[in-house]
């Protein structure tokens, strides 16, 4: 099974699932817009999936969002293996103080929470729990040695890498990937994810794991309140950039497709299948 498949799968499930309509409103629209509405059922059309019966309840749309969305990054990743070969964990809203580049992150959130005047000074809250991690796991010295000897423990030397299990007790997974997803964005969304991505920047030990989002959201200019930008987030991943495309064509007006163009041309908007092979980079 391809990518292509995998999405077909990610869709049907995210519509039998997910995706509902009342009153000629899908519930990824913003009812008070016209074109949110329109753009959203034109998306719906091209999807071609039979729909949830009823809404899901609450933030459960939220919930399921992320979980059908870590399940198609991780089968899709496991096709990559040749090309991101290793040992890889895919979860959901999972603190980054588990992993090697942040475990110092924990220690010091334990601190300004015994000392107030601390945290005052300081301010923040240090401990980012991402909507989907991707970690990597440490490797043996037999796994890096099983085609010639590459690490020779009697040297003094390759003693501090996070990738090597025998350097570090635990061992830490490797923070690979940060994935928020808001399955529209309403409201303050684009800059809670902003301030998450410049968290996971800034408290970092060791290098910068992807930071990406993704999102259902019909509106380019909403999407263009996340999108724009450089320095915080790698990328924008829209769940279904092309049928989203086609649908602002037909009904989304002059400004709405010149803004969607603009941040595809401008690489800062990509379908959910270039997802995978970005993580694989």
């Amino acid at each position: 099974m391809g990518i292509a498949k995998l999405r077909s799968s990610y869709h049907r499930n995210l519509c039998a699932r997910i995706l509902f309509v009342k009153a000629g409103i899908p519930n990824i629209a913003d009812g008070s817009s016209k074109a949110s509405v329109s753009i959203a059922s034109e998306i719906i059309s091209r999807l071609n999936y039979p729909l949830a019966r009823k809404a899901p309840p609450g933030q459960t749309a939220g919930v399921l969002f992320e979980q059908l969305t870590r399940d198609f990054l991780k089968d899709s990743f496991d096709l990559l293996q040749h090309l991101r070969p290793g040992k890889w964990l895919f979860s959901v809203n999972q603190s980054i103080a588990q992993f090697e580049q942040y475990e110092h992150v924990a220690n010091l959130q334990r601190m300004l929470q015994e000392k107030p005047e601390l945290a005052a000074a300081l301010g923040g809250d240090y401990l980012v729990t991402p909507d989907i991690i991707v970690g990597r796991y440490p490797v043996s010295d037999i796994e890096v040695n099983q085609v010639k000897t590459i690490v020779d423990r009697a040297k003094p030397i390759c003693q501090f890498t996070p990738l090597l299990a025998a350097n570090r007790p635990g061992p830490y997974l490797i923070l690979h990937a940060s994935i928020s997803c808001k399955w529209t964005m309403r409201s303050d969304r684009a800059q809670n994810i902003r301030t998450e991505a410049l968290n996971l920047i800034r408290n970092r030990k060791g290098h910068t794991p992807h930071i990406g989002a993704v999102t259902a959201e019909p509106l380019p200019t909403r999407l263009a309140s996340l999108a724009l930008g450089t320095g915080d987030l790698d990328c924008v991943y829209h769940f279904a950039l092309p049928e989203l495309k086609e649908a602002v064509k037909k009904s989304g007006g002059e400004d709405q497709l010149e803004m969607l163009l603009g941040m595809i041309d401008g690489r800062r908007l990509r379908d959910i299948s270039d997802l995978p092979l970005d993580l694989a980079t």
